[in-house]
């Protein structure tokens, strides 16, 4: 792994994870299963980057992202066929493993993190939120979209320290795109409520 590590600058493992994150968002703006495909694609250069700092708890993160990525995707199609009347599943079972996956995996690399590191402080915090807005996300819940944006906030931050300026500059973009997210995902709310009160 050392040797991957060494070989790959840290530069190119930051600028091709940007570009599939960017790719995703996309996609996900139209609520797509693309944007499974593509976020999942980001993890690998994310995780290596983040392994050869010895950043543990955002290298636990992109495993996390994993999960939500494999299963939000499985999850995405259960209902829509849902919605078709096609199937019933057991929703609170499928809503929550993940979750409780992601969890472990959090618990796990924040015991094997040296809190005495002010900066891992910072750390924690963009962790903990970016599961909370990947989970609603998971969801299409809108709200996921301000909460990203403070995980962009915070993130920048931790970037700047750790001299990432390609994920550094990546947070303004994507804090921007969040924005545009929140507004097409409250647009389509809306005009759900309308249908449903129509009907």
């Amino acid at each position: 792994m050392n040797a991957l590590l060494s070989a790959l600058p840290s530069w190119l493992l930051d600028l091709s994870g940007g570009l599939c994150v960017l790719v995703s968002l996309y996609a996900l703006f139209a609520k797509r299963r693309s944007y499974w495909h593509w976020s999942n694609a980001s993890l690998l250069p994310y995780f290596l980057l983040f392994v050869g700092g010895s950043q543990w708890m955002l290298a636990g993160l992109q495993v996390c992202y994993l999960l939500f990525g494999l299963h939000g995707l499985y999850l995405w199609n259960l209902e829509e066929r849902r919605d078709r009347g096609e199937l019933t599943f057991n929703e609170p079972l499928w809503y929550g493993v993940t979750w409780v996956a992601s969890l472990l995996i959090f618990g796990y690399t924040v015991l094997v993190t040296d809190f005495s590191a002010v900066w891992n402080w910072v750390q924690f915090a963009s962790v903990a939120l970016a599961l909370v807005a990947n989970f609603a996300t998971t969801r299409r819940w809108s709200w996921s979209w301000p909460v990203w944006i403070v995980v962009n906030a915070v993130q920048a931050v931790y970037f700047w320290h750790t001299a990432y300026w390609m994920l550094f500059g990546l947070q303004f973009v994507l804090a921007a795109m969040s924005v545009y997210g929140w507004q097409q995902w409250r647009r389509d709310d809306r005009a759900q409520a309308q249908g449903a009160a129509l009907a």
